[in-house]
């Protein structure tokens, strides 16, 4: 059990070191189009991002399939800043529910990727392990615990700052947007290959 708990905690602080950032910003990119009285939609999609997330560190640790460290860096930025523009062309053509289907299997393709992002660290923690079931249970549920905190804090954000600021929603999540592309943007540049 203590071998689980280690796990858990070290997938929860690997999501909240501020140099892992990245994934934040995908799940803020995720979210910001939602507030409260769209919470089922962002536990559907966070549901299906970590089952696909999961689906990939699985697939790694057993070695059945490997992607390129690079190629990983390089789209883990084009996941964020496609999800970001995803939510600028859903708010000018007012289709959140038209393509919540599309946002479904986009949030699962972009959670295999980042699964494969954490999976090099993961690999590198499990080298000499040969059990890795209870391992990558631990270092899954621990992304998962503070993937909803994230959340949480995000819809709550979703939830207040417009009525704060007295802005319309629609000009929330564009701007919103648009900042997460800029925070995005260096770190898409310094992955670019070769």
């Amino acid at each position: 059990m203590e071998e689980f708990w280690f796990y858990i905690t070290l997938g929860f602080n690997h999501v909240m070191d501020p140099n892992a950032y990245d994934h934040i910003l995908f799940l803020c990119a995720l979210a910001i189009p939602f507030t409260f009285k769209g919470w089922k939609k962002v536990v559907v999609l966070a549901t299906i991002f970590t089952v696909t997330h999961c689906i990939s560190l699985g697939i790694s640790a057993y070695g059945i399939l490997s992607i390129e460290v690079p190629l990983i860096e390089f789209l883990i930025p084009v996941t964020i800043i496609l999800t970001a523009a995803f939510n600028i062309f859903c708010v000018k053509y007012q289709s959140f529910n038209l393509k919540f289907n599309l946002h479904i299997l986009a949030t699962a393709f972009f959670g295999f990727i980042h699964g494969f992002g954490f999976s090099n660290y993961f690999n590198m923690l499990m080298a000499e392990e040969d059990e890795k079931i209870v391992p990558l249970l631990g270092f899954a549920g621990g992304i998962e615990i503070s993937q909803l905190l994230i959340l949480l804090v995000i819809l709550l954000a979703t939830s207040s700052i417009p009525v704060f600021l007295k802005i319309k929603q629609a000009n929330f999540i564009i701007l919103s947007s648009i900042v997460i592309t800029i925070i995005t943007i260096p770190l898409l540049l310094a992955s670019v290959p070769g």
